[in-house]
């Protein structure tokens, strides 16, 4: 099916989705992107009946994120992930600047308060974790780091000396700093140990490589088996990068899936009946934090949101009613 979707009317040109994946790859866009973005593209091409996007415009868009809305019942932020692939296509892939583009309006979500941990249950899901997705759990609501975030640890990123890890690449491609948790040092440093093990052992069999960012592999050539570059969090076996086959077996990070069904199975454990999840982690942080009398503008560089009025949202949860007013019947 791919094929014919994806073919170009011009035969010496590449086909559709390959530059597609050609241009996502030039602006170093994550492998979950790729994925993401073609996809969608397929999707909305198979739903206009297979023609190619250039014979296509605002109507046809309009169309199909009408049947995502409508016809599937797709939440806000899907129906714009969809609307963003099929820009990225025409703005950056067909470099086609129209102007019905920019009439294209983004779903907008319904503004929702966060799912938010008291200390006391925080400490019960925690409590049900052990090994490794414990240390990442612990490290999650320690340091306010994102569930990938976490993940792409690697082992230079810990600065045991000023007690702070470095968050490479976050949300908007940004680099931040935020704390190392004293309680959590012993249980890192142990992480550390393990990990070079690991990658001795991977040595000494051959291999110990591990995939960088950019074009990092090409200017040191020699950093893809170096001890420092190596995850924190590696996966248990090792294998083939799917956009870069020909490099061989490497060793990636632990699978996210693994830490999200620790987290949730302790959430069950523990008895705390709240829709939560890894991120709820993330907002216990920062609710804590204010909590605790730290300024608002300290979270927000912790957490590295790019406005103060993404942080705001935190104070709804601490000004709520039942926090800060007293009910009459009390």
């Amino acid at each position: 099916m791919e094929n014919s979707l994806s073919a170009n009317p011009d035969g010496d040109k590449p086909k559709l989705l390959d530059e597609v994946r050609r241009v996502i790859r030039l602006k170093h866009y994550s492998i979950r992107t790729e994925e993401s973005y073609c996809d969608w593209i397929k999707r909305f091409i198979v739903f206009s009946g297979k023609r190619h996007p250039s014979e296509m415009g605002k109507l046809e868009v309009s169309a199909f994120l009408s049947h995502l809305a409508t016809d599937l019942n797709v939440a806000a932020s899907t129906q714009n992930q969809a609307l963003s692939a099929i820009l990225f296509l025409y703005g950056q892939v067909l470099d086609q600047k129209l102007e019905w583009l920019e009439d294209v309006e983004r779903v907008r979500r319904p503004a929702k308060l966060p799912v938010v941990f008291t200390k006391e249950e925080a400490d019960r899901v925690l409590g049900s974790m052990r090994g490794t997705t414990a240390l990442m759990a612990r490290l999650l609501y320690g340091t306010g780091m994102r569930l990938m975030e976490c993940v792409r640890l690697r082992v230079k990123d810990v600065d045991f000396g000023y007690l702070q890890i470095t968050v490479r690449e976050g949300k908007g491609a940004k680099d931040r700093l935020t704390m190392l948790p004293v309680s959590l040092v012993e249980q890192v440093k142990e992480q550390v140990e393990r990990v070079r093990l690991q990658h001795a052992q991977d040595l000494r069999d051959g291999g110990g490589s591990v995939w960088l960012p950019g074009a990092l592999a090409v200017k040191y050539p020699g950093a893809v088996k170096e001890f420092g570059w190596q995850y924190l969090f590696p996966a248990s076996r090792m294998s083939r990068d799917p956009r870069d086959p020909e490099a061989g077996f490497r060793r990636h990070h632990l699978d996210e899936t693994i830490l999200q069904r620790a987290v949730k199975e302790a959430i069950r454990n523990s008895g705390v009946h709240k829709a939560a999840s890894c991120h709820t982690f993330r907002h216990s942080f920062a609710t804590h934090l204010l909590e605790a009398g730290y300024d608002i503008r300290t979270v927000q560089e912790l957490l590295g949101h790019k406005d103060v009025s993404t942080t705001m949202i935190y104070t709804h949860v601490l000004n709520k009613p039942g926090i800060a007013v007293r009910s009459p019947l009390d």
